[in-house]
């Protein structure tokens, strides 16, 4: 490959979500080396600073790179029914790991590696994973674990960064792109979306993970959603109307939660009277108004929502919304987006093996639609889905809101 061919990959396909999804064997070697890099990237960042083995209220940063390090060799080099693709047999005996306790890595009394043979580890199965895809077919099926490893490792350097915000890590020099805080945007006024029918999830094809499996068709009546995340100028009006001192604007878990974590603002911000101050990588900082807020649980969303008279959309409305109303201004790609509802597979769900996110039992978890400033631009896909713990806030995560 030459260098300009390279170049052309990195600055198109490399970052497009569709194009990723169907990747071959030259752009995924290239995305793989990508994630790897960042993962290596915020290693040294957490190493530097004293902290890879700190974990907060989440992994930590030496569980996660070891986690994406062994997920990949068990996935490719390991899997020995790496050419059924999404057909594995998940349960089928797999090849011994080239670093001898790497499946008690992740066990409760698992010990990780110290992050000197984790690098070691790290350079080995990248370069195993990328001679074996040299020589693989170019079908879904035999391409089907180095994407899923691809996304796997993608949403690792999410994790990475949620990590050190987590921490307050401090992040002077030259942090892993792209370290900042989600833009301003303008105000726009909601849009009103007539009656559609709409293709919910995923056609086969390609790379589809799991929680997208598979495409049907509904009815989504018509509503009124907003054109971008709720900003803090938004948020601080309801602070201020005593939003965190108004029982009757939670559910009955939100409440309790809010008590106990006696929560007055959302995670991380110091003041929002005044101008909202926000703690970042150990210092305050003042974020715009115009801004849209940041590390909310979904408790905090839908109270939002109770006390604006609206509610959060549902998932259809938003993937209709991402999919047909962009050219009116229907932005999205700053924050992942809390939506109503709990987890659920769509009409025809399989699960693989190897799976990214595994479907949760019904009712446990909230659903994340959208992306964040901290997801590599090859994973802002319309369809994506995540699941988080209606309590969770560590992840960069806001709402928007919607209306019949």
């Amino acid at each position: 490959m030459t260098h300009d061919h390279a170049v052309s990959l990195r600055t198109g396909a490399l970052d497009d979500p569709r194009a990723i999804r169907r990747a071959g064997a030259e752009l995924l070697s290239l995305a793989l080396m990508d994630a790897r890099n960042l993962t290596l990237r915020w290693l040294a960042v957490f190493e530097s600073r004293g902290a890879i083995a700190l974990a907060g209220d989440g992994p930590s940063a030496l569980w996660l790179a070891a986690r994406a390090g062994w997920y990949q060799e068990r996935w490719v080099a390991r899997n020995l029914q790496r050419a059924r693709g999404d057909h594995a047999d998940a349960d089928a005996a797999c090849l011994s790991s080239i670093e001898p306790g790497a499946d008690g890595w992740f066990e409760p009394e698992g010990r990780l590696p110290d992050p000197l043979t984790l690098r070691q580890y790290l350079a080995h199965t990248m370069e195993t994973t990328l001679d074996l895809l040299a020589s693989t077919a170019p079908e879904d099926a035999d391409l089907h674990f180095y994407r899923a490893a691809l996304l796997h490792e993608d949403r690792i350097g999410e994790a990475l960064a949620e990590c050190a915000a987590a921490l307050q890590l401090p992040l002077e020099g030259d942090p892993p792109a792209p370290w900042a805080a989600p833009r301003a945007r303008p105000d726009r006024e909601p849009l009103g979306m007539p009656a559609a029918r709409l293709r919910l999830g995923s056609e086969r094809g390609g790379f589809v993970p799991d929680a997208e499996r598979w495409a049907e068709e509904i009815a989504v009546p018509e509503f009124e959603i907003d054109a971008q995340a709720v900003t803090w100028a938004r948020y601080v009006e309801f602070v201020e109307d005593g939003g965190y001192e108004r029982e009757d604007l939670w559910s009955e878990a939100g409440w309790a939660w809010a008590r106990q974590r006696g929560r007055r603002a959302p995670r991380d911000v110091e003041q929002l009277r005044g101008g909202v101050l926000v703690r970042r990588h150990g210092h305050l900082q003042r974020a715009a108004a115009q801004q849209p807020v940041l590390h909310v649980s979904r408790h905090e969303a839908e109270a939002w929502c109770r006390w604006a008279g609206r509610r959060l959309p549902t998932e259809p409305e938003w993937e209709l919304a991402a999919l047909t109303a962009g050219h009116r201004g229907f932005g999205w790609g700053e924050v992942f987006e809390w939506v109503a509802g709990s987890a659920r597979p769509w009409s025809g769900f399989e699960a693989t093996a190897g799976s990214i996110e595994p479907m949760p039992a019904a009712g446990t978890l909230g659903v994340l639609r959208a992306a964040s400033f901290m997801t590599p631009a090859r994973r802002h896909h319309p369809k994506a889905r995540r699941f988080l713990a209606p309590q969770a806030d560590r992840a960069f995560v806001g709402f928007r809101s919607c209306a019949a």
